[in-house]
């Protein structure tokens, strides 16, 4: 007996360690984080976003994308922003990222400005969070408040890039789990997978959907798809993730899913008999819960794994470390 109350008061000690780790690291973040130490730089970030989704509506999907793939590998620190180095393996190599993850322009524009007023305070991990919420504003998407105070990470990893990040091929329970490894729920995979109301993706991530003759497929969305995107060749070329509206950020993604029109195999598989479906129903009935449950998905996601405090560092350069 008293060895079992000795092992339970071990547990709650480890209990109580974990919980007060994590209650640390969010005690660091605060939508005031630069109020005094920069104060123009959510407002400067903004501008800039809001300059680059003017002049190419495709942007704010490629800069929601670039905070989801920095979050998924060793959380939310900027690790998907360090080029190739000595020291550092690029997790753009990854097949998931290469030749696909964008933007990246937009946030060393955006830090540059930062910089030109508050050198050495905002981190590039901040940049990326705050860039996405003003991307989905910027399209007629909702808003969420950031929080801020993360640093970012002085390594990027290639291997847990290629293990963690979703693929365009990845069927229903292994995308139930990789999300749930990050801390979200069905809802939220399903919620943030709506990002795909807008953007592009490359024939070579749908052509096997496409050419297949599948049941889960429409036969004249098929037909359509494949006049830019041959069975042979052109693996670059582009086709809109939502044939509809897709450059609008509306619930569109979820009512195409229904009809059998979703583009990637990722896509279509929340739709598919699974255990997914009733939400992709209750989305596309209701684009007020779909905008509400992304703003809220956005935030879980953008709290993964961070570092801060004294952890990491401040980047003077987005693409390298100091």
């Amino acid at each position: 007996m008293r060895n079992s109350n000795k092992n339970a008061a071990v547990l709650l000690l480890i209990l109580l360690f974990l919980s007060s780790s994590t209650s640390t690291c969010n005690a660091h973040l605060s939508s005031q984080f630069y109020d005094h130490t920069c104060p123009n730089a959510v407002s400067t970030i903004r501008s800039v976003i809001r300059t680059a989704v003017s002049r190419e509506r495709r942007m704010a999907a490629s800069l929601v994308r670039l905070h989801f793939h920095d979050c998924f590998v060793q959380g939310c620190d900027a690790s998907i922003l360090l080029k190739d180095a000595p020291s550092i393996t690029s997790e753009i190599n990854a097949s998931q990222n290469n030749n696909s993850v964008r933007g990246f322009e937009v946030i060393d524009s955006a830090k540059a400005e930062v910089e030109k007023t508050c050198p050495g305070v905002v981190s590039c991990a901040d940049i990326l969070a705050v860039a996405a919420r003003d991307a989905s504003v910027a399209v007629g998407g909702p808003s969420w408040s950031v929080k801020l105070g993360r640093r970012d990470s002085t390594t990027a990893s290639l291997a847990l890039a290629q293990t963690e990040l979703p693929r365009a091929t990845d069927d229903l329970q292994t995308l139930l789990s990789n999300f749930a490894r990050k801390g979200l729920t069905a809802e939220d995979m399903v919620a943030l997978s709506g990002a795909h109301t807008l953007g592009q993706a490359r024939c070579i991530t749908f052509k096997d959907r496409i050419y297949n003759d599948g049941s889960d497929i429409d036969a004249g969305f098929a037909s359509t798809r494949q006049r830019r995107c041959p069975a042979t060749g052109g693996d670059q070329n582009l086709a809109a993730l939502d044939l509809v509206t897709p450059n609008s950020f509306d619930n569109n993604y979820f009512k195409n899913l229904i009809q059998k029109k979703g583009l990637l195999a990722s896509d279509q598989i929340l739709f598919s008999g699974g255990s997914t479906d009733s939400v992709v129903s209750k989305y596309s009935r209701s684009p007020a819960t779909f905008k509400s449950d992304f703003a809220s998905a956005m935030i879980k996601m953008s709290e993964i794994d961070l570092l801060t405090g004294s952890a990491g560092q401040i980047r003077r350069i987005c693409s390298a470390v100091n």
